[in-house]
């Protein structure tokens, strides 16, 4: 298939465009909104389109996977085709619900034409998805291996835009961390951070925005990996942790349990059970490299790309073929089994 996205969130975009299609983003050099194109990625399958070649292409699409909901509008205005009438099309949710959680209608609740698919399990759950058509798959990420080493006795720690975020993200969580074990927070527009979490100096290192593969192997070298996110779908993070090898500490809310086993380190609605479990990784590594290796394991099973990819071309068959299915009332979302990890 010809698939027209545009390149949002980084870390989904790069397992979605591994698969068997081709994938056309778009790229406009005046408005980032409207496309960034490839961005520099190894992305060999996707291709950079113009507004003027998507014109020119417009009938040689075969589906459309929104992000925005001003995509939509897009799509009609450079291609002349309306998502979900005259072109396939479905809506990646990629968020929790905000406001009146669990009565968040989403904004696409009230049709039936474009499906939204969830990526989680918790999001769909959450969300008040009406008419629409409801699939859930969950996150597919490309293995980096086994990096871990766990030299260095501190905390890892993956967050963009802390300070912004705050309790969203649980930065103010961090200090109750930071008197177990200096911590090593890596991401985007942390300036400020000690400051604002009112950390002490020298608990507390920003390591800033790093590619992919520089991340994998500074984070890897942390004798564990700390998820304090409140409120989040589920970080790639959390899970690229895991895969290479990492025990992990996260707080116990929206998907987290159904991602971090048992003996993969710990999870808990209390920060105080966390920061004592960070002690005892810290305290013992051959314990930690166990739990790593059980982490691994676990999320190598549930968020490999190869099931990732299964369920995407089976969502996107069902889509451009027709044969989704409505809900049968509206509150109670369906989510097909084929689309299901098992």
């Amino acid at each position: 298939m010809r698939i027209l996205a545009w390149h949002m969130h980084g870390g989904w975009m790069d397992g979605f465009v591994r698969g068997s299609h081709e994938y056309i983003l778009p790229v406009d050099p005046q408005d980032s909104a409207k496309g960034l194109g490839i961005a520099g990625r190894q992305w060999p399958s996707a291709v950079e389109a113009t507004a003027e070649q998507l014109a020119e292409s417009a009938g040689r699409i075969d589906a459309v996977v929104l992000q925005r909901l001003d995509e939509i509008e897009l799509v009609r205005s450079l291609t002349g085709r309306l998502p979900g009438a005259d072109l396939p099309a479905v809506y990646v949710e990629h968020n929790t619900p905000r406001g009146g959680v669990p009565d968040t209608r989403h904004p696409l609740a009230g049709q039936a034409e474009i499906p939204i698919v969830h990526v989680t399990h918790f999001n769909a759950l959450m969300w008040d998805s009406g008419r629409a058509p409801v699939y859930v798959v969950e996150h597919g990420v490309q293995d980096p291996g086994p990096m871990y080493t766990g030299e260095l006795a501190r905390l890892g720690v993956v967050v963009n835009e802390p300070v912004r975020r705050g309790r969203v993200a649980g930065t103010d969580l961090l200090p109750r961390f930071a008197e177990v074990s200096p911590l090593d927070v890596f991401g985007m527009a942390g300036d400020g951070l000690e400051a604002a979490a009112g950390i002490a100096a020298g608990r507390l290192s920003w390591a800033g925005d790093l590619a992919p593969d520089r991340l994998h192997l500074e984070l890897a070298r942390r004798r564990a990996y700390l998820h304090p996110f409140r409120w989040t779908s589920l970080g790639l993070a959390l899970i690229e942790a895991m895969m290479l090898a990492m025990p992990v500490l996260a707080i116990g809310a929206t998907e987290v349990w159904r991602a971090v086993p048992a003996g993969a380190g710990c999870v808990s609605s209390d920060p105080g059970e966390l920061a004592a479990a960070a002690q005892r990784l810290l305290s013992h590594p051959n314990k930690a490299r166990e739990a790593g290796l059980i982490a691994r394991e676990a999320a190598l099973a549930r968020y490999g790309l190869g099931r990732f990819l299964k369920d995407w071309d089976e969502v996107l068959s069902d889509v451009v073929l027709g044969r989704r299915t409505a809900p049968a009332s509206s509150g109670s979302p369906l989510i097909p089994a084929r689309a299901e990890v098992r």
